[in-house]
């Protein structure tokens, strides 16, 4: 006598490996799908000012998502449907309803839970471990709320503006301030958003924990204090963003710190954050390099 036994309780359930056809089907689908959303964020979001961070962090995220693709790959095809099906249903009513009432911050945050269902669908939960964190880092797509934006960067730009102001001041040169006006000499320079709102804090924090995810650092310590930090390199960055323009207006002129070269100050700030993380980074390293080798010792 031979028995068999079933264990409906598991979540896991094996499936044929998807063809290339199928898989092609799904990037098309995939395209299609979002091609209009793309197509709004490039005309209305990304062309703003302070907003351009916005391809950056598509090629970021397709980047990551490239680098975890052959450990996908090498992963059984197994299915979770439990979870798959319900996310998959859940997304489509989010996209369809953002889509119809204008949420793009809704369309947008949609891609990450469809993504997660189709990667549950052919991979399992195993899959989804291996690009949880490109699906994560999606976060930084999407549009960041209008009425959040304005209530962080009043006071975010009052204190970029009391910091580089008092700085300029300790160095001898005749500065003033009102509000967020900073009058040098005989001009007047207001600290915009893209100086120093909450989306350029944001950008800024997206390069930081795109940082953290290239490293790929075992220390928790080490990941946990460096991510704690990139929040004041970010405001450090914006502060130093400011003195240089408001620096460069007073010895060359309006012409020039309003030109050109305020144009290239958001290329310069990002360069300034990154430098700033990998210098912290570096000092945190021999930080705990020290005590490790201190603990060794005893």
């Amino acid at each position: 006598m031979t028995s068999t036994t079933t264990d409906h309780n598991a979540a896991h359930t094996k499936k044929p490996n998807p063809s290339h056809f199928e898989l092609m089907v799904l990037l098309v689908g995939l395209v299609v799908m979002y091609s209009p959303t793309y197509a709004y964020l490039s005309e209305h979001i990304w062309s703003k000012e302070g907003q351009g961070h916005g391809p950056v962090m598509l090629a970021l995220t397709l980047w990551l998502f490239y680098k975890r693709l052959p450990e996908l790959a090498a992963l059984p095809t197994q299915s979770n449907g439990q979870l798959a099906w319900p996310l998959l249903v859940f997304s489509v009513l989010i996209f369809a309803f953002g889509r119809s009432q204008d949420f793009p911050e809704l369309e947008t945050a949609s891609q990450m839970t469809l993504i997660s269902a189709m990667v549950l669908s052919y991979r399992g939960t195993a899959g989804w471990r291996v690009v949880w964190f490109p699906i994560v880092f999606m976060i930084f797509l999407i549009p960041l709320p209008n009425i959040l934006v304005q209530i962080i960067t009043a006071p975010l730009k009052s204190a970029v503006s009391a910091v580089a102001e008092s700085l300029i001041y300790h160095m001898g040169l005749p500065i003033g301030r009102t509000g967020v006006m900073l009058t040098i000499g005989p001009y007047n320079l207001m600290v915009a958003d893209a100086c120093a709102g909450l989306n350029s804090i944001f950008a800024l924090e997206a390069i930081g924990v795109f940082y953290l995810s290239v490293m790929e650092y075992r220390s928790k310590l080490r990941n946990g204090i460096l991510a704690l930090l990139i929040l004041p390199i970010s405001f450090v960055s914006n502060v130093i963003r400011v003195i240089a323009l408001v620096l460069i207006t007073y010895y060359f002129g309006d012409a020039i710190g309003q030109g050109f070269v305020h144009e290239f100050a958001g290329i310069f700030l990002f360069m300034i954050a990154t430098a700033f993380t990998i210098g912290t980074d570096s000092v945190l390293g021999l930080i705990l390099a020290e005590k490790h080798s201190k603990r060794l010792a005893q």
